[in-house]
């Protein structure tokens, strides 16, 4: 609030750590949406081959790019609007999972004629029946599952209202944070024996099918598919403001930050979109070599980004309190400083060296160090060639 900007955390990185550190904090961030803009558009081919088996997925990849990028180059407006529509399908059918799976756990619905379950499903077999390192070995999914609240703090610098509208949005993000993902998770553990869930079936859809209800599977693509086009939709909102960002700080050439009438950055916006179908064709001819590297940096990069602007905020409030100012000023003080941004980034931290332990997921960090090593000798290197 006390600084709205247009790519925001890049810019606070840069200016309360170091410019070397705001410059990675951007490569790390676009690198992670661009990426994830291949997988997305991959996997809504994938869910309409399912209908449609005869129409190659690549078609329906190409129709699906094709929307998304209009919708982004139209203007802020449009994607705001798709954004809407894309999230509230996904939010009433999670809303209806939760209702109907929590009346199944107290027996309200009948699953297939058995007794209601209630928790017992969360003690019968202890508390950690694999051992507690499971919590350790999962955090680097959770935390790509969760990947995407910072988007807020992007918008602020095109927000009307940005001190109202901003806080607002922060509070909301978390109470549906806690509802939908906590309690459609909570549902989902209450329902399904741990023995029972895996990953070759969607859990909603084994929970609707159980409780009875026609199409689960198709409704749940269809829900999927929504989500999909959500991800992307965001996605390449966030890399191309990161990519203007980096351009109005004079960091990468100022082509970047030219903006058409509706003050869209149309270059930065191409050159998202041209980055995520690399990724995507990557993971179609390259997928064990060059895919393999990008998806390893992308699964950690948030965190480090979540790391930064942590960081950035500790530093922003000595650094403010330091000029002469009071805290009275701030239009918005963080809830419980300066806990909450000490343990935003000890548990961010650990939760990138604790899959260390684990063999399958220790590669991102082979991948991960020795990039952002690069990204810092790159900046710094072509810092010392621009002053000579």
């Amino acid at each position: 609030m006390a600084m709205p900007y247009t790519g925001a955390f890049h810019v606070y990185a840069k200016k309360y750590i170091g410019p070397g550190t705001g410059f990675t904090v951007a490569i790390l961030y676009w690198l992670t949406w661009t990426i994830a803009l291949g997988s997305e558009f991959t996997a809504a081919g994938l869910i309409m081959q399912t209908w449609f088996p005869h129409v190659a997925t690549w078609i329906w990849s190409l129709g699906f790019m094709v929307v998304i990028f209009t919708v982004n180059a139209l203007s802020v407006r449009w994607f705001a609007e798709a954004e809407f529509w894309f999230s509230s399908i996904k939010v009433f059918t999670i809303i209806a999972f939760i209702i109907l799976g929590g009346l199944a756990i107290v027996g309200g619905i009948h699953l297939h004629g058995e007794a209601a379950p209630g928790l017992a499903n969360y003690y019968k077999n202890g508390w950690f029946p694999n051992g507690f390192g499971g919590v350790f070995t999962t955090m680097l999914t959770v935390n790509f599952a969760f990947s995407g609240t910072e988007l807020i703090g992007i918008t602020a610098g095109e927000t009307k209202d940005p001190a109202h509208t901003i806080p607002k949005a922060i509070h909301t993000t978390l109470w549906r944070l806690i509802i939908f993902f906590v309690g459609s998770m909570f549902v989902m553990a209450a329902l399904i024996p741990y023995k029972q869930a895996g990953v070759t079936e969607s859990p909603f859809v084994l929970v609707f099918r159980e409780i009875g209800i026609p199409y689960a599977a198709d409704i749940m693509n269809f829900v999927v598919l929504t989500a999909i086009m959500s991800a992307a939709n965001s996605g390449l909102y966030a890399s191309t403001r990161m990519l203007w960002s980096l351009a109005n700080e004079g960091t990468i050439p100022k082509i970047f930050k030219r903006t058409t009438k509706r003050d869209v950055p149309l270059i930065a916006l191409i050159t998202s979109m041209l980055g995520g179908i690399l990724a995507l064709l990557s993971s179609i001819y390259a997928a064990g070599t060059v895919y393999l590297v990008l998806v390893s940096i992308s699964g950690l990069a948030v965190v480090i980004v979540w790391m930064a602007i942590a960081l950035s905020e500790l530093n922003f409030r000595k650094a403010f309190l330091k000029s002469g100012h009071s805290l009275d000023e701030l239009a918005f003080k963080t809830s419980g400083y300066p806990v909450v941004p000490w343990l935003a980034f000890i548990l961010s931290g650990l939760s990138c060296i604790l899959i260390w332990f684990d063999p399958n997921q220790r590669i991102a960090l082979y991948y991960t160090v020795p990039f952002v090593a690069i990204c810092y000798a790159g900046y710094y290197l072509r810092r010392k060639f621009k002053r000579a």
